[in-house]
């Protein structure tokens, strides 16, 4: 589900609120739902893997001023540089994603353990030469943010289940399994906002 092409700038409509942040969806239409991330931290606000729209900075605004725009799947460069730029903020790029940061224009920030000034520590998920992912993860805020390796579109989700693993990886990478979040955020169909821990174990189970 490559989606670093470009497209015409929608006007914001699909957005969903959770304490911490916001979710929205810049092509709701679209069969693969790709959907974009804003956490809202102490040092500001953290746009994560973001697709544009028209309408989406007054949505920024009503968190908090943007500390900047961090990309954690390869493919997802999206217009992460476009909403930068219009903020003033940097792009940043966990510092092992070379594809990312091949696929940008200008060398993003390196990122390291953290996103800086915030609770979110950012863990390799896969790192491959087809398929670089990071995840983040608010251990005491309940919230685990995978862009690509978990959705819950019917194409990733098996049986009854409510989230899955990405239908083009073999395995499920087994540190998922050290996570408890109570909200999951994906880049591909809804979000998950509650007792994320279970349908993540269900999930693993099922693959």
């Amino acid at each position: 589900m490559s989606d670093d092409e470009p497209t015409e700038r929608p006007s914001l409509e699909a957005v969903t609120e959770w304490d911490g942040g916001i979710t929205w969806f810049a092509h709701p239409e679209e069969d693969a739902m790709r959907g974009s991330q804003a956490l809202a931290t102490e040092s500001g606000v953290w746009v994560v893997d973001p697709l544009d729209a028209d309408g989406l900075d007054d949505r920024l605004s009503d968190l908090g001023e943007v500390a900047g725009v961090v990309v954690i799947h390869d493919r997802h460069t999206r217009d992460a540089e476009a909403i930068a730029a219009r903020h003033d903020v940097a792009v940043h790029v966990p510092d092992w994603m070379d594809l990312a940061r091949e696929k940008l224009d200008d060398d993003p920030e390196p990122l390291e353990a953290t996103l800086p000034g915030t609770n979110y520590e950012i863990h390799r998920l896969i790192d491959t030469d087809e398929w670089e992912e990071a995840v983040l993860v608010d251990e005491a805020g309940g919230t685990l943010v995978v862009m690509e390796t978990l959705g819950t579109l019917p194409g990733f989700c098996e049986g009854d289940n409510d989230i899955g693993v990405h239908p083009a990886l073999d395995e499920t990478p087994e540190s998922l399994a050290d996570y408890h979040p109570e909200r999951i955020l994906v880049g591909h169909g809804e979000s998950i906002y509650e007792d994320g821990a279970t349908k993540l174990a269900a999930a693993i189970d099922a693959d």
